[in-house]
């Protein structure tokens, strides 16, 4: 069935749409509602339903349990308080703490097993309707999102609200309930004193509402700061090799380190007020415990109060109420943080999804694409569209393929927290806008393009197609193919999707795979794979070469059999001889069908049926190879003569081929190098321990050492509250056994009271300051290390980030959470451990002191069974934790991968199986962590409730004691009170236990990348390069190399020499090592054997850095960062480069021209990868940035492979200048551009086959001139 598409679609801009009804800025301003934390509970099935009632129910029992503990106490000290009736009381005492221990652990148990699955299998849920809704938006969504972001939704933001719907939630009920109950008990025992008592809440919560807003902004600015940290981390991980290649490292790492800055003031922003509100619970705790045994003092001498029991319920009531308070706090600021992350779901959930994707004109609104095009695409013919860079062809596909639409304008909104103020100094707004360069690029010089025309096939309107059908019938080859990490079988076989092949049986599958293979000429460097098909290709492919990947790509969209075939730069990057043959085949796979070619290499299109010549957005010439040819003065002429490619006389006898097989006799020697399996055993970084890895950071920062004394100080004087606490209770219960002498009570109660306020005020001030200082150390090492960390990431060797645990992703990751654990050992995590330390040895020594044999036998008994339970408890949550963290690394790194081939998936109507494969991924997860939660929540019921247990014990064996006569009541109630504070303490500490493993592997990955980073940093001492401006003489003798990760040999004693300021080209099949040895040069990697000479010096000998700093390098595929075009110009230089320099070398690779067609010329932004700009328009700016090094030897790798034939020959001419005084490698497939080499190198698996220049190659008749018989225009 044939198509004609494209009818009339005129005036369309490339960019982001301003004035449309969603605002000034195209987006809505979407605030976090609580509406929003409740919606997430719609993503529950019913069994969730009932799960979350019955975890709510055990969660309300354990939270009613705690105050009615209060009743049997206090009943317990009214009793002993005069020794009267008391024979029988320990066995009462201890049954009742034996039935509260069951009953408690039983249903800890069902709460937090309840919880934690619920928020497993939700927060999944959210996760697939997110992912399902981001493959549903537009191809310009994606675009506009900065690296990263949506990863980062689907992973951290998933994490945090997960946190907030399970085990947090469960607690938050739990300590509501609790409050509640204690209210109650409270007010039923003395409604007097517990109102009295309540105003130590109500200051609490007055006091709590005021730090909260400065303690929530803080925070806020420090995820978004964090968030554009983790932007940058993205780009440059996935722009490794050319950020190494210029020397970029510590430029991209300042840019980093500024949001990394950002991030840390506001950190400390909020810390005083963090601080502030400890100070303020802990004073507050205790100064109530005192104006409560105060003014009960003075009930119960005015029989208001009947007895000591009373007091002692309101008074422990009020102490938990207050302590629920306390530890609420946590889990409310994750029900908090939940909010913000539903609302980050529900943006993207909620966006419309159209049935037509959005237009071009949502990234540059005022830059006119196309102008008034008509064009008419005829069925079952061939029709080829070439022009300059810019000229609209890739927009064209864009509107055949639907990402583009003329009608329909949105976007995504934006979530906000709340509008920030701006300070007097502008901080806020400079960091604001920042967030908005870094977010969404946007040109807003001049009016916006209005968008008019009509798009149709066969007389039907786009509109009226169903849009997955549609691209089922088209098979796509981009410029840039896009493989997933995935077998070459699998990544073929996805062009079946949504065809009438998709479900025929395996083995025909396989079939059509190898055929498809075969028409692609991909199925001849398959077959030499040691897997074959089910070789991985690696992360977006990068285990093949470029022509390998391109084919495969073809492949792929051969597979189809679809009716429309678009090749957008098929073959740009496939050798000459595999082009002829894969040219042959598209020729064939073009028959009877739709076939719409966008070509620079103006050979792979003079047999089509029509060539359309396009010029600014508008069709200027139109017709056959040899029509178009006979308008001398046409475009299509000059871009033909600018390919032209000399084929010289052609006689038989003349010359012979200069070969050179073997290996050079100057430089025989070699170095002889361990296996590449040795080298990644040797540099495999050593795992520590913590208390060594904790050493070294402690030995790193000096500076801070006094801060961190000062901390463990007042940490101590926190501590020493619980033990004094203890004591003064005791002195409490002493004081109502002086009665009925009421002169005594009244004095002695007003001096304790007093004590409990210098408490309390001791306290407060303590726990502020302890806080204060941790927070403050902890964000100045975790800054320093974050940026040190990312700079070591950065300095890696190349071959590092080949390795699948090593991913973009994963590294991206890996950069903002690994000193984020480091933060949590040395911050407030970190302070309350010291606590608790102190807090346990204190009282564990008044304990001892007041009543040993007591102590003794309770610390023997209690200790033990709580150690064992936090043990086990955190076994397992960190099996808990590794298993979540390995699926979210799988999840992550699938997510990432997929929405970096969001045109492919949509071309080839992947989201189906793409989100299939994501809901697996989930469903996995949820299936192990079932399988772990129900013991991890059994145990965290246990350690939990063992103290109920210890009570019960230290009940039982200290009321024996006291009614024998072997301690008084002061001492019996110091000890219990010790014991009791010990056991919880002691359970607090080890609750830490699952971020002590998660520190400690993160600590051993960024002291182990430090260590393993390249030492030649770019200060060190080493041989220096030499050049006398005359260019530099290269010799590669004897190399032997295969890449880390593979097993095939690339070179097997390769040897070939350039002579100083020679133009050497390399060329040869795709796969034969021309990229190889430009990796090599550039020393990504080190040769396995043999050595790489410059001037007659080793490389390996120089510095690695000031080596670079004489080559520039221009990719196959270019790689832009966000920022401005100067920023990306000037990436390899310093800034200080005067504008007339820039401008000078922009014309030499002819970008200066369109730059200043820009309404912001060279400050405008790129976007996200350099999304704003055509492939050619993108190549062009990296040729300038390779210029303006202005290097000794400059390394071309398919740099012109991008552009059009009148660029790429005033490029080419450009580089033949610059050329002189220099040495120029060439890696190239386009043979007119290097048939003015000085000495071309034929390349064929891993050897020389040929090399002289390209009269000579001719005269010899070999494989050079066949391939040139390939390309040329005339044949």
């Amino acid at each position: 069935m044939g198509k004609r598409v494209a009818e009339n679609s005129a005036a369309i801009g490339e960019g982001e749409e301003k004035h449309t009804e969603m605002g000034v800025d195209g987006h809505h301003e979407r605030e976090p509602t609580f509406q929003d934390y409740m919606r997430v509970f719609k993503y529950a099935f019913k069994w969730d339903f009932l799960a979350y009632t019955v975890g709510v129910i055990a969660s309300i029992g354990v939270g009613i349990a705690l105050p009615l503990l209060n009743i049997v106490f206090g009943q317990f000290a009214s009793k002993f308080s005069d020794y009267a009736g008391t024979e029988t009381l320990p066995g009462d005492e201890f049954r009742s703490k034996l039935s509260e221990l069951c009953i408690t652990a039983r249903l800890l148990t069902d709460s937090q097993f309840t919880f934690r699955m619920n928020g497993v299998r939700i927060t999944s849920a959210i996760r697939q309707d997110y992912f399902t809704a981001l493959f549903s938006q537009s191809v310009h969504v994606l675009d506009s999102m900065p690296p990263g972001y949506a990863t980062t939704i689907i992973t951290t933001t998933g994490n945090t609200l997960q946190l907030g719907i399970s085990e947090k939630l469960g607690v938050f009920v739990e300590y509501n309930t609790t409050m509640i109950a204690s209210i109650i008990v409270a007010f039923i025992y003395s409604w007097q004193l517990s109102l009295v008592t309540f105003t130590a809440v109500v200051f609490i919560t007055f006091s709590v509402s005021l730090v909260l807003p400065y303690i929530t902004k803080g925070q806020t600015n420090q995820t978004k700061s964090e968030a554009l940290a983790m932007s940058v981390a993205s780009e440059a991980m996935s722009g490794i090799r050319m950020i190494v290649a210029y020397g970029a490292e510590s430029r991209i790492g300042s840019k980093y380190g500024r949001f990394v800055d950002e991030a840390k003031k506001h950190a400390q922003f909020a810390g005083p007020f963090i601080a502030l509100q400890y100070g303020l619970v802990f004073f507050s705790s205790y100064a109530a415990f005192g104006l409560a045994f105060w003014y009960g003092t003075r009930l119960l001498l005015e029989d208001k109060i009947n007895q000591l029991g009373a007091i002692i319920v309101v008074l422990f009531s009020v102490m938990m109420i207050v302590t629920a308070m306390e530890r609420i706090s946590t889990p409310l600021l994750a029900v908090s943080k939940a909010t913000v992350a539903a609302c980050e779901f529900f943006t993207v959930i909620d966006a419309p999804r159209p049935k037509l994707a959005i237009s071009p004109t949502q990234i540059r609104p005022h830059v006119k694409i196309l102008d008034n095009l008509n064009l008419r695409i005829e069925t079952g013919k061939v029709t080829a569209i070439v022009g300059p860079s810019g000229s609209g062809k890739s927009t064209i596909v864009g509107l055949v393929e639907r990402w583009y639409s003329l009608k329909e304008q949105y976007l995504i909104s934006k979530p906000v927290e709340k509008p920030i103020d701006k300070n007097k100094d502008g901080d806020e707004e400079e960091n604001e806008q920042e967030l908005q360069e870094l977010s969404f690029t946007g040109d807003e010089t001049g009016p916006p393009v209005e968008l008019r025309g009509r798009v149709s096939t066969c007389g039907h309107s786009f509109d009226d197609i169903n849009v997955k059908w549609w691209r089922s019938q088209i098979g796509l080859v981009q410029q840039e193919p896009f493989l997933f990490n995935d077998t070459i079988y699998s990544n073929v076989l996805n062009g079946l999707i949504g065809t009438k092949w998709e479900n025929e049986p395996e083995d025909k599958k396989r079939d059509m795979v190898h055929e498809a293979c075969k028409e692609a000429f991909a199925d001849e460097f398959i077959e030499k794979l040691p897997e074959g098909y089910n070789t991985a290709v690696g992360e977006v492919g990068i285990k093949l070469s470029g022509g390998q990947r391109q084919r495969i790509a073809i492949a792929r969209a051969i597979i189809r059999r679809p009716t429309i075939l678009i090749l957008d730069e098929a073959t740009s990057a496939i050798d000459v001889r595999s082009e002829r043959i894969v040219q042959a085949a598209l020729d064939r796979a073009s028959k009877n069908r739709t076939t719409i070619v966008i070509a620079h290499r103006l050979s792979t299109i003079k047999k089509s049926d029509r060539i359309v010549v396009l010029r600014q957005g508008q069709v200027i010439q139109s017709g056959t190879h040899e029509g178009l040819l006979t308008d001398e003065t046409g475009l299509y002429y000059n871009l033909v003569n600018a390919q032209a490619l000399s084929l010289g006389e052609q006689k038989d006898d003349r010359g012979l081929p200069v070969k050179e097989n073997r290996p050079s006799s100057v430089h025989e020697k070699t170095h002889t190098e361990s296996t590449i399996e040795d080298k990644l055993q040797r540099n495999k970084p050593e795992h520590k321990g913590l208390i060594s890895s904790f050493g070294r950071f402690f030995y790193e920062t000096k500076s801070n050492w006094w801060t961190m004394a000062l901390t463990l100080f007042f940490s101590a004087c926190a501590g020493a509250a619980v033990p004094l606490q203890a004591w003064l209770f005791a002195k409490v219960i002493i004081v109502f056994g002086y009665l009925p002498d009421e002169s005594k009570v009244r004095s002695q109660s007003s001096f304790w009271s007093l004590m409990w306020t210098v408490l309390a005020i001791s306290a407060g001030l303590a726990y502020c300051a302890t806080f204060f200082l941790s927070t403050r150390t902890a964000s100045t090492i975790r800054a320093k290390y974050q940026k040190q960390y990312f700079l070591s990431i950065l300095h890696q060797k190349v071959a590092f980030f080949d390795h699948d645990d090593h991913s973009q992703g994963t590294m991206a990751a890996r950069s903002a959470e690994d000193p984020r654990q480091l933060e949590e050992l040395l911050g407030s995590n970190m302070a309350s451990v010291f606590i608790a330390l102190w807090t346990l040895m204190g009282t564990v020594a008044i304990a001892l002191a007041f009543a040993w044999k007591l102590a003794l036998v309770s610390l023997c008994v209690v200790v033990p069974i709580l150690l064992a339970a936090g043990y086990w408890r955190m076994r397992y949550e960190i099996k808990f934790e590794e298993m979540n963290n390995a699926v979210f690394v799988d999840s992550s790194k699938f997510a990432s991968e997929s929405i970096g081939a969001f045109r492919t998936v949509a071309s080839f109507t992947l989201e189906g199986a793409i989100c299939d494969q994501f809901r697996t991924l989930n469903s996995n997860h949820v299936k192990d962590a079932f399988k772990k939660a129900r013991w991890v929540s059994l145990l965290y019921a246990f350690s939990d409730s063992a103290t109920i247990g210890c009570q019960a014990i230290v009940l039982y064996y200290g009321g024996r004691l006291l009614l024998g006569g072997e301690y008084d009541l002061e001492s019996f109630f110091v000890c219990f009170m010790s014991v009791l504070n010990a056991g919880e303490t002691t359970g607090r500490a080890l609750s830490f236990g699952p971020n002590v493993a998660q520190v400690r592997a993160a600590a051993n990955r960024i002291l182990g990348l430090r260590d393993s980073q390249v030492k030649d940093g770019p200060e060190a001492t080493g041989a220096k390069f030499v050049s006398n401006g005359d260019g530099v003489k290269i010799e590669l003798a004897n190399i032997h190399f295969k890449y880390p990760t593979r097993d095939v040999p690339v070179f097997q004693g390769l040897s070939l020499k350039i002579e100083k300021g020679q133009f050497a080209a390399l060329v040869g099949a795709s796969g034969s090592g021309k990229s190889s040895i430009v990796s090599l040069l550039e020393r990504f990697y080190d040769p396995d054997h043999g050595r790489i000479l410059c001037n007659d010096q080793d490389i390996a000998a120089k510095n690695i850095y000031t080596y670079r700093r004489h080559l520039s390098l221009v990719a196959q595929e270019s790689s832009l960062f966000q920022g401005t075009l100067r920023e990306n110009i000037l990436l390899g230089v310093e800034d200080n480069v005067d504008d007339a320099t820039i401008h000078r070398v922009c014309q030499e690779a002819s970008i200066h021209e369109f730059i200043m067609f820009l309404p912001e010329g060279y400050q405008t932004q790129v976007g996200s990868r350099g999304v704003t700009l055509s492939g050619g328009q993108r190549q062009r700016v990296a040729i300038a940035r390779a210029l303006m090094r202005n290097p000794d030897i400059l390394l071309l790798d398919e740099a012109t492979s991008s552009l059009d034939s009148e660029s790429e020959k005033l490029v080419q001419e450009a580089f033949e200048r610059a050329g002189k005084g220099r040495t120029m490698v060439v890696v190239a497939h386009r043979l007119a551009t290097v048939q003015n080499a000085d000495v071309i190198f034929v390349l064929g698996e891993g050897k020389l086959i040929e090399k002289g220049s390209h009269q000579e190659l001719l005269v010899a008749r070999g494989v050079y001139w066949q391939m040139c018989q390939s390309q040329a225009l005339d044949k």
